[in-house]
């Protein structure tokens, strides 16, 4: 299948995203998790708003909870339906790329080892939700980092559907993210709980993980000072 070049021009130039990219690894070194409303370029965020217009209710499937061989549908833990990007469409090619450069900057940045990406577009209908939960176990030494990204456009506060990132096991407020077009969310996957509350309307985002290097022991700490609420 070929796939048509998206060119993302000056809003995802060097200059431009290397200054996000910057407050990234800051944010990660300082409180472990970074929120950018309308971070991602306008260019891609429409490239993949077009992409998901064209996905059929067929390339979505009921997620799953677990890993490998070891899962299943839990609908009392996650009711959304997801498709894995493999870059086909340009839209996703893209962003595939545009996770590249970020990946590349934050190994030179921070060391942290990074060497895959995978992604999915997650589509939730209203009601659906996805309870709290961890992307990674301590010591799996499996997914470092989390990225969620929103391609929603004039989302209001009444349609719900946010992402909920707690500070700790113990923190039952979290910091509250709207899942509006462009907001971009990354944080270290064994740190954070965090979950999505039921929107009333039809919401959709990419949730992905960057992994290490097996053997990897290129570990992010958090200063004290992160554990303060969020």
């Amino acid at each position: 299948m070929a796939i048509e070049v998206l060119h993302l021009d000056a809003a995802c130039d060097n200059s431009v995203h290397e200054v996000l990219f910057e407050k990234i690894a800051n944010d990660l070194l300082e409180k472990g998790y970074s929120i950018t409303p309308t971070g991602l370029p306008l260019e891609l965020v429409d490239a993949i708003q077009t992409d998901i217009a064209q996905l059929g209710h067929t390339e979505f499937s009921p997620a799953a909870i677990g890993r490998h061989d070891d899962t299943s549908l839990n609908k009392f833990v996650r009711t959304d339906s997801i498709c894995w990007i493999e870059g086909e469409m340009p839209g996703c090619a893209a962003w595939n790329a545009w996770m590249e450069e970020l990946k590349l900057y934050l190994n030179r940045r921070l060391y942290l080892g990074l060497f895959a990406f995978e992604s999915h577009v997650a589509q939730y209908q209203p009601g659906n939700f996805y309870k709290r939960h961890v992307d990674a176990f301590r010591g799996g030494n499996n997914r470092v980092l989390s990225v969620v990204s929103y391609f929603n456009s004039g989302w209001n506060p009444d349609d719900g559907g946010e992402l909920v990132l707690y500070k700790d096991d113990e923190d039952m407020v979290g910091i509250k993210v709207t899942p509006a077009a462009g907001t971009l969310v990354i944080f270290l996957s064994e740190e954070f709980p965090h979950e999505v509350l039921p929107a009333n309307r039809t919401r959709h985002s990419i949730a992905g993980w960057f992994r290490q290097i097996p053997g990897s022991d290129h570990l992010l700490e958090l200063p004290d000072s992160a554990g303060s609420p969020i």
